[in-house]
């Protein structure tokens, strides 16, 4: 027991002390996990606007491919993305794999399915209720998809939060496709997952204390959100 309470003293020394090795851990997997929610963002936000105004052939079946790779396995991601970027793939000329930007690609393609059907859900409700003042206004399908993601833009950063929460706790793709290396691929989870194993239970404390704040501050901060925005509609 008290070598628990020593480990967790240890954490919060190591966090105070602005430890060098725990803040580049946590600095890099700020950039990897921002990297990959802003690229997702941008095509996410947009796709599912598409999909909430324009109707065409396939359009169902698009929803519902992307409804069900919210649920995609990270692993499967991982595997995926190392083939492709392995040295016998079609992209390892590239040199990318065991790199941040492979870890940023593991982490967009895991995300961009959350974000687009999440923002198509939210901003298929809002086009129904524009849907009769935009047509009489005779806005073309291409303002009408820039008006909605303006207008819903403060319940579509609790849709960009939560692929961020996503991003930021993932392991299996990350792990395959950055390969853990210390000062190159090593972010917060996958360092949690080899300090434990290996018995350093203070540096997985602090990063692990580090990540459930975090993801505290993450939810409170789209809970506002999202608190603000029913209080403006009202």
């Amino acid at each position: 027991m008290s070598e628990i309470f020593s480990a967790f003293a240890i954490a919060f020394e190591l966090i105070v002390s602005l430890d060098r090795e725990l803040y580049t851990i946590i600095g890099r997997t700020m950039y990897v996990s921002i990297s990959a929610v802003a690229m997702a963002a941008l095509l996410g936000l947009l796709l599912g606007a598409v999909l909430a105004v324009y109707r065409f052939p396939g359009r169902r079946a698009v929803i519902v491919v992307l409804n069900a790779l919210m649920g995609l396995p990270p692993v499967v991601v991982g595997l995926v993305l190392y083939l492709f970027l392995s040295r016998e793939g079609p992209l390892g000329f590239l040199g990318l794999l065991f790199s941040p930007t492979a870890m940023v690609l593991a982490q967009f393609f895991l995300i961009l399915p959350i974000i687009a059907a999440l923002s198509h859900q939210f901003l298929r409700d809002l086009y129904l209720e524009y849907q009769e003042q935009l047509c009489s206004l005779g806005a073309r399908p291409n303002q009408v998809v820039f008006t909605l993601l303006w207008d819903g833009r403060v319940n579509l950063v609790t849709v960009v939060m939560a692929g961020f929460g996503r991003a930021i706790a993932e392991v299996g793709a990350v792990l395959i496709v950055g390969g853990n290396i210390a000062e190159l691929t090593r972010v917060m989870t996958t360092t949690i997952a080899l300090e434990t194993s290996k018995g350093n239970l203070a540096l997985a404390l602090a990063l692990g204390i580090v990540l459930v704040f975090g993801a505290i501050g993450l939810n409170a901060a789209a809970y506002t959100l999202g608190g603000v925005s029913t209080y403006r509609r009202i």
